[in-house]
């Protein structure tokens, strides 16, 4: 079945079937989301919840609103941007093995936001995602820099340098909670991801950013089409692969930055997601990265009410669900490909 779809043409009327119904599992996912937990909430009053209906308990609204709502959002937010910048590296590198996480942006990412969370007192749900941004477009330099051989951009070596330098701030994290202070030490569940300190604030402030730099790669799907075919192709049709690839790394940097600063580090969503996406719907980035942006939110979601419920009350970081989930699906892809 999957096979049969992927080979059907692109055209307007399937895009919009294809993205109408991952809206609508988008919606189901949503109202699960707001049902499921400690405490079950029926869809009618989560419903009249979110329309403000004074028929509805208040500590159930409470619930709703205060509580399940923001990190609900952030579920979303974080699922899509990390969905769409994996389906953008992968595109520019052509390997289905690269993401945020394996690339080392993530780990960046999280060095940074610690290092605001530990030393910086006054502006932290400013600085910290602006640590965070700095700590991925570092890492992402970084690699890329390393991922060069006699000039020419290698996508193993890159893979592995990836590989490398994420395992290195790994342990930079890690030593710097042990020798710093108790907040640090309290901040241990964060690094495996977790949504339980989603609020409105942190939201407001980096959902603009993400928005910018996911709606400025959903622009580029049809050039990044052409790329697919080969760098030389796509400069002799007249893209710019060079400084497309460029702005290209930098936002996917911003993406992973923004998100690492207010869930985390929750790996492997950017390589299931996109993977899942070309395997049922086909390369074409014009439906790849809008469909991996609609199922990876959902996807999250998912995961998020998975690690609420399983060894309720006590909850499971998000990250090690999704790390469940994409670890084996990873080694499948390496010896695959």
């Amino acid at each position: 079945m999957f096979a049969k779809l992927n080979r059907q043409p692109l055209s307007f009327q399937r895009v919009a079937t294809i993205l109408g119904i991952l809206v609508v599992v988008l919606l189901l996912t949503t109202l699960a989301g707001l049902s499921v937990g400690s405490v079950s909430v029926s869809f009618t009053n989560v419903v009249n919840s979110l329309v403000n209906c004074d028929c509805v308990d208040a500590t159930e609204r409470a619930i709703i609103i205060d509580i399940r709502l923001p990190r609900l959002l952030l579920a979303m937010i974080v699922g899509a941007g990390l969905s769409v910048a994996g389906a953008v590296l992968q595109a520019l590198l052509r390997n289905p093995l690269a993401e945020p996480y394996i690339l080392g942006i993530s780990s960046g990412g999280t060095v940074g936001a610690i290092l605001a969370i530990g030393f910086v007192s006054a502006g932290g749900a400013f600085i910290t995602p602006l640590a965070s941004l700095a700590g991925s477009i570092l890492v992402m330099l970084l690699v890329y820099s390393l991922g060069h051989r006699h000039g020419l951009l290698d996508t193993n070596a890159l893979l592995l340098a990836g590989v490398m330098v994420g395992a290195f701030f790994n342990a930079a994290v890690l030593l710097i909670i042990a020798l710093f202070n108790q907040e640090l030490r309290n901040s241990f569940l964060w690094l495996m991801g977790n949504f339980s300190s989603a609020n409105l604030q942190s939201l407001a402030i980096v959902s603009p950013l993400i928005l910018i730099a996911t709606g400025f790669l959903l622009l580029q799907s049809k050039k990044y089409n052409l790329i697919a075919t080969g760098d030389e192709t796509a400069l002799q049709l007249g893209v710019e692969v060079r400084r497309l690839k460029r702005l290209s790394y930098l936002a996917a940097s911003l993406i992973t930055g923004l998100v690492v600063s207010v869930s985390g580090v929750i790996g492997f969503v950017g390589l299931i997601i996109p993977h899942i996406c070309r395997m049922i719907f086909g390369p074409d980035h014009r439906l790849l990265l809008p469909a991996s942006i609609l199922l990876g939110a959902s996807f999250m979601i998912v995961a998020d009410i998975l690690s609420r419920i399983l060894l309720a009350p006590t909850e499971i970081p998000v990250g090690a669900i999704t790390a469940a989930i994409g670890a084996p699906l990873f080694v499948w892809l390496l010896k695959r490909t």
